[in-house]
């Protein structure tokens, strides 16, 4: 915090530069909650205020066509920001691989996560050799695993300048420079050529597209005819009911807390898919399989299926008490000037939408892994 940044129109600040003023010129030494609250105040108020202007004031029954049209609209600034601000949070406490998994009884945290991406790469047949495109990739945890486990060429794409320098920073450390590099892009409007992918797979990203017919376009347009493509799509089920005004309450919880412009339901992702050109050869919803550990047990904080001493240590980060803990540490440091104004605001939309993503699969209205895969024509 102790550079200065001024704040002016987000359409005028050019994304490295504000990555620079938010989280410094090399963003690879911290991580983490360390990483959280040494952030630019200044830079943190504009991503903040960007940010929320979208929730804030509003609820589920007094937002107006309007504000979802916006929302909608600005999906890149809105992506961008929610990124810049929750990042070294994921990071803290799940890991540099942003997504839910099945659990196995017995099976550690990391394993199951590791074992979601290699479900993901057999479906679609990733063979040794080929080029992949992974579509929103965050940090890079998946590309890494993906890249290791069927010793294919990943290149990640990311809207946001924070997570492409990480995730290329975590491939160098690992010795995979040369199989996994992230690139900076917007996923709706792809610069790569036509057909220059073997395959392309998105894990629980392309929810942040305004329309899964604009993204699932682009996805087509630079996959090789015969290639295959792979999502664990966020999707509402069968169960949801946009009228149900306690439906409506948790998908907005889950809007607000993870930065989506707007939920849709499975059908319109099916349709997506088709209207394109895909052929679909597969789909499942992976949470719906009756599995006696649930998928969001961390968020839950069932403590009785931990499996080791990291498990303990995630499961405490992840569930009420651990985020209630942060939550109140996090306020406490903003008033004491150690950690940046905004910080608390935060972990609060965080919290939001743990309680309603939890909520949003007890009663079946939600799915975070909804597995689709489909094929371009030869």
């Amino acid at each position: 915090m102790a550079t200065s940044f001024v704040p002016q129109k987000q359409d005028r600040v050019q994304d490295k530069e504000f990555k620079e003023a938010m989280h410094g010129k090399d963003s690879t030494g911290k991580t983490g909650f360390l990483s959280a609250i040494s952030k630019n105040e200044s830079a943190q108020k504009v991503a903040v205020d960007e940010y929320f202007k979208h929730w804030d004031n509003k609820t589920p029954g007094l937002e107006t066509e309007q504000d979802k049209k916006t929302r909608l609209d600005e999906y890149a600034s809105l992506t961008k920001h929610y990124y810049n601000l929750v990042t070294d949070f994921y990071e803290y406490g799940w890991g540099s691989s942003f997504h839910f998994s099945r659990f196995y009884k017995g099976e550690a945290f990391k394993q199951s996560i590791a074992r979601h991406e290699h479900y993901l790469a057999y479906q679609m047949g990733i063979q040794k050799g080929m080029n992949v495109l992974d579509v929103g990739c965050g940090v890079g945890g998946p590309a890494q695993e993906i890249a290791r486990f069927t010793e294919c060429n990943v290149t990640g794409l990311n809207n946001n300048d924070y997570q492409v320098e990480r995730g290329n920073y975590y491939a160098k450390i690992k010795g995979l420079e040369k199989q996994v590099h992230l690139v900076k892009g917007d996923f709706m409007q792809m610069d790569f050529a036509p057909e220059s992918f073997d395959a392309v797979y998105a894990i629980e990203a392309t929810v942040h597209a305004p329309t899964l017919e604009g993204v699932y376009g682009q996805i087509y347009k630079v996959l090789k005819p015969g290639g295959v493509f792979g999502v664990y799509e966020w999707v509402m089920t069968d169960k949801y009911d946009e009228s149900n005004p306690v439906h409506r309450d948790v998908c907005y919880g889950i809007e607000i807390g993870d930065g989506i412009p707007k939920m849709v339901h499975a059908s319109v992702a099916q349709d997506a898919l088709k209207s394109v050109g895909f052929q679909v050869l597969h789909q499942e919803d992976l949470a719906s399989k009756g599995d006696e550990v649930p998928w969001y047990y961390p968020l839950s904080g069932e403590w009785k299926y931990c499996r080791s001493i990291g498990d303990l240590v995630t499961i405490f980060r992840t569930s009420w008490l651990g985020r209630n803990l942060l939550m109140k540490s996090l306020g406490l440091m903003e008033r004491l000037h150690v950690a940046p104004a905004g910080s608390q605001k935060i972990s609060q939309a965080l919290e939001e939408a743990a309680i309603n993503l939890v909520l949003g699969a007890k009663m079946g209205i939600f799915t975070p892994m909804m597995l689709y895969v489909a094929k371009k024509p030869e």
